[in-house]
């Protein structure tokens, strides 16, 4: 008899504790169904924020620019890229981000001779170091939208500005030498002037 009840407080026991064991996993369960939902509709806002904020200046805004966007290859790609909006998940403009990154370095690469200037290439940096943020900002794990969104109307300036520069110098080469200001160039040019000799005291002077 005695064996009984103590098996029957055994029984009573376990079964105990396998509800309270039950109830915890439910309650762990729910926890992080819960959790899940939160981080899904704070990541769903966040998409929502980048999208809206990820607007390119994708077309070429002066003649000059739209002629180099044929022949240039590295600037139509470039705006090729900026023109392709992803649509789906942060993971897609994050790969955007890094494919727009490596587009604005390989500008350098390759710059028409004409335009292979100082001024164009400070440009391109600027542009690119600023393009590079962007892929730094989107992958971080707390996305900061509002760095995000900044730093892209920062790359809009600065592309805005690469294209005026580039229409400035097309400009400017387009303009005809008058008469005589190549010679007066020609005379101003430091390398071209009469080097100054020893004057040889023997020599007869002139009074």
């Amino acid at each position: 008899m005695y064996f009984k009840v103590i098996s029957m407080k055994l029984k009573l026991l376990y079964t105990f504790l396998a509800i309270v064991l039950l109830a915890s996993c439910k309650d762990d369960s729910e926890k992080r169904r819960l959790e899940n939902e939160k981080q899904q509709k704070k990541n769903e806002l966040v998409f929502e924020k980048v999208s809206k904020a990820w607007d390119f200046y994708d077309e070429p805004i002066n003649e000059t620019s739209e002629n180099l966007a044929s022949d240039w290859s590295e600037f139509r790609s470039l705006l090729n890229e900026l023109r392709l909006k992803p649509k789906k998940t942060i993971g897609a403009f994050q790969q955007k981000a890094t494919a727009i990154s490596k587009k604005a370095a390989a500008m350098n690469d390759n710059i028409p001779e004409k335009f292979n200037l100082p001024q164009v290439k400070s440009r391109i940096a600027t542009m690119t170091t600023k393009v590079r943020l962007l892929d730094l900002y989107i992958h971080l794990d707390a996305i900061p939208v509002d760095k995000l969104t900044k730093i892209i109307a920062e790359i809009n300036n600065e592309l805005a500005s690469l294209q005026r520069q580039l229409d400035k110098i097309e400009v400017t080469s387009n303009i005809p030498v008058e008469e005589g200001e190549a010679e007066l160039k020609k005379m101003m040019d430091g390398s071209r002037a009469i080097p100054n000799e020893p004057i040889d005291p023997n020599l007869p002077r002139v009074e």
